[in-house]
C-alpha cells in the first residue's frame, strides 16, 4: 500500500511541474499571427545576340514590365552569357519603371539558350495566411492564453500597406549620402511656427445659426 501511495504522490508531483509545449507561443505579448514572405521569380528570355536588343526585343521587355506592373519592391536581375553586354540596354527599359537593375541573378529553371539573355523580375508578398484563425473558443479561458486570433487585424494591415515586403525581414542600409536641409526641416518648421496657444480661445457656439 505504502509503495502504491508514493507512486501517486511521485506522479502528481511531476505532473504539476510539466507543462504542455503547445500553449508557450500564445502566452506571452508576441502576437500568434506573423506576416509570413514568399517569393517568386519571373523570367523573360530575350534574343541578344552579342549581347544587343533589338528595338523589337526591347519592346517585348518593356510590355512585359507593364504586364507585371512594375514597381517599388521588385528587383532585377539580367541572366546568360551575354547579361554583361545587355545590361545596359536592360536598364534603359527599367529606367522608365523607376527601377534599376541588380547584380547577380537567381537560380531559374531550364537553361539560358545560345544568343539570348534572361530577365529575371523577383517579388515578394507578405500574407497571413492563417487569419482569420479562429481555431480556438475565447471562451473558456482557463489557461490565460491569448486568442487564437491575436495579431490578424494589425499584421494583415501591415502586410498589405508594407511598401517593399523584404523590409520586414531586415532593414536597408543607408546609402551615406543625406540631404541635412531634409533632415532639418521639421525642426525649422517646429521653430518659425506661431504657438497656437497665442491665438487665445475660439469663442464656439453650440446655437443653431452662430
Amino acid at each position: 500500500m505504502r509503495c502504491k501511495l508514493g507512486f501517486v504522490l511521485l506522479a502528481t508531483t511531476l505532473a504539476g511541474c510539466s507543462h504542455p509545449p503547445y500553449d508557450e507561443p500564445s502566452r506571452g505579448l508576441a502576437a500568434v499571427n506573423v506576416p509570413v514572405l514568399t517569393r517568386a521569380d519571373y523570367v523573360f528570355d530575350a534574343v541578344a545576340p552579342d549581347g544587343s536588343l533589338s528595338p523589337a526585343e526591347g519592346g517585348r521587355l518593356d510590355s512585359w514590365f507593364r504586364s507585371l506592373e512594375l514597381g517599388y519592391g521588385d528587383t532585377i536581375y539580367v541572366d546568360g552569357d551575354y547579361a554583361r553586354a545587355a545590361r545596359d540596354e536592360v536598364v534603359q527599359v527599367a529606367g522608365r519603371y523607376g527601377m534599376m537593375v541588380s547584380d547577380g541573378a537567381p537560380v531559374t529553371a531550364g537553361a539560358v539558350q545560345p544568343g539570348t539573355v534572361r530577365v529575371v523580375v523577383s517579388r515578394t508578398r507578405a500574407t497571413l495566411p492563417s487569419c482569420p484563425n479562429w481555431s480556438e473558443p475565447s471562451q473558456p479561458n482557463w489557461a490565460n492564453r491569448n486568442m487564437s486570433n491575436l495579431g490578424c487585424g494589425v499584421n494583415s494591415n501591415v502586410a498589405a500597406m508594407v511598401a517593399n515586403p523584404e523590409d520586414l525581414i531586415h532593414g536597408r542600409e543607408g546609402s551615406g549620402v543625406g540631404d541635412p536641409l531634409t533632415s532639418s526641416k521639421a525642426v525649422q518648421s517646429y521653430r518659425i511656427g506661431v504657438p497656437t496657444g497665442q491665438q487665445g480661445l475660439k469663442d464656439i457656439s453650440t446655437k443653431k445659426g452662430n
